[in-house]
């Protein structure tokens, strides 16, 4: 087994992919077998992550796209000390909601802001740490906008975006991840407990190593 070193997982996928869900069922079935598990996400994972969030809500239609990335990035740099640091210290399996590819995929390919910039900036505020397992669920535009409304909540400021948006954005996800070795893509039109064992499956063989 690993013993040195935690395990860094990072969820992906756009809004409604049913990444969230898959997080709170990985953290379940971990517990389960005992083992070690810190469930967080980006942003929020920290206070400072939780107020940055609450301003772009308060904010979102002043917030030009280059200061809303600047947030994340800044929320990003506290998660990666407060957050992952310790865990991984703690030989904790971390599954994130969300990571640095999510500001690539969202402002850079979505809002149209330098990619290689925001790798820069991305790789900067995570001091050099990258997940060890990347976990892109995939899934069409009408699926996503369908699971988003049956929920019947009010809509974030990217729920709201435009069909051309959510489109860029699944394209800079394929781009991102074309030449990576540490994604695995899921099917985001599988049950929930599909994706749970097929990732579940994943983490183990990865921690297990």
């Amino acid at each position: 087994m690993n013993k040195n070193n935690g395990i860094l997982i990072s969820l992906e996928g756009i809004d409604g992919c049913g990444k969230t869900l898959l997080a709170k069922n990985l953290e379940l079935e971990l517990k389960k077998q005992n083992l070690p598990i810190l469930l967080t996400k980006q942003p929020g994972g920290t206070q400072l992550g939780i107020g940055l969030r609450k301003i772009l809500q308060e904010n979102k239609d002043q917030t030009c796209p280059m200061a809303e990335y600047l947030l994340f990035a800044a929320d990003r740099a506290q998660h990666i000390k407060n957050v992952i640091k310790p865990a991984l210290n703690e030989n904790k399996i971390i599954i994130s909601d969300r990571m640095a590819d999510s500001s690539v995929a969202y402002q850079g390919y979505g809002k149209d802001l330098d990619v290689e910039k925001i790798k820069y900036i991305n790789s900067w505020a995570m001091q050099g740490i990258k997940p060890n397992l990347i976990l892109y669920i995939k899934i069409n535009i009408e699926t996503a906008k369908k699971r988003i409304f049956a929920r019947n909540e009010e809509l974030t400021s990217f729920e709201k975006e435009t069909e051309i948006f959510w489109r860029k954005v699944i394209d800079g996800y394929s781009e991102i991840f074309a030449k990576k070795k540490n994604v695995y893509i899921l099917d985001g039109k599988m049950t929930p407990n599909q994706l749970t064992q097929i990732a579940l499956d994943k983490i183990l063989t990865l921690y297990n190593k």
